[in-house]
């Protein structure tokens, strides 16, 4: 059966899978972001991260307004089968809109979320809308 193996995957009732895309080489976490079967089926074949826009309720490939493309290394399941982990390398070296390298860049210092990563591009000369 042609991509059976999406069938083992555990989607929510939205037909959702959270997926969290991992930087190549260092393991850091770029960034989580939502796929349902079509966009994990275009990861594979287009060697892309794609994911699923909530927002938008339309597929959304990673880089196709800033340019900052994730190029598909490998893809994980976890032991639940309910998480997408992608290794992927981020060109361009941002995977967040704000113009950070990861969208995890607050951290909780003494009761307190502080921004702990710079700004490497203003977003503003990203989004040209």
């Amino acid at each position: 059966m042609k991509n059976s193996w999406l069938n083992e995957i555990k989607w929510d009732k939205d037909g959702l899978v959270p997926a969290i895309a991992q930087q190549t080489g260092s393991g850091k976490v770029l960034m989580m972001a939502w796929m349902n079967r079509e966009a994990l089926e275009l990861t594979v074949q287009e060697n892309r991260a794609i994911y699923w826009s909530r927002s938008r309720n339309q597929l959304w490939r990673k880089g196709e307004e800033s340019g900052h493309v994730q190029t598909l290394k490998s893809i994980h399941l976890d032991c639940d089968n309910d998480v997408i982990l992608l290794e992927v390398e981020q060109l361009g070296g941002i995977a967040c809109h704000t113009g950070r390298h990861n969208c995890f860049y607050k951290e909780l210092k003494d009761g307190q979320w502080a921004t702990v990563e710079p700004v490497i591009k203003d977003p503003n000369t990203i989004y040209k809308k």
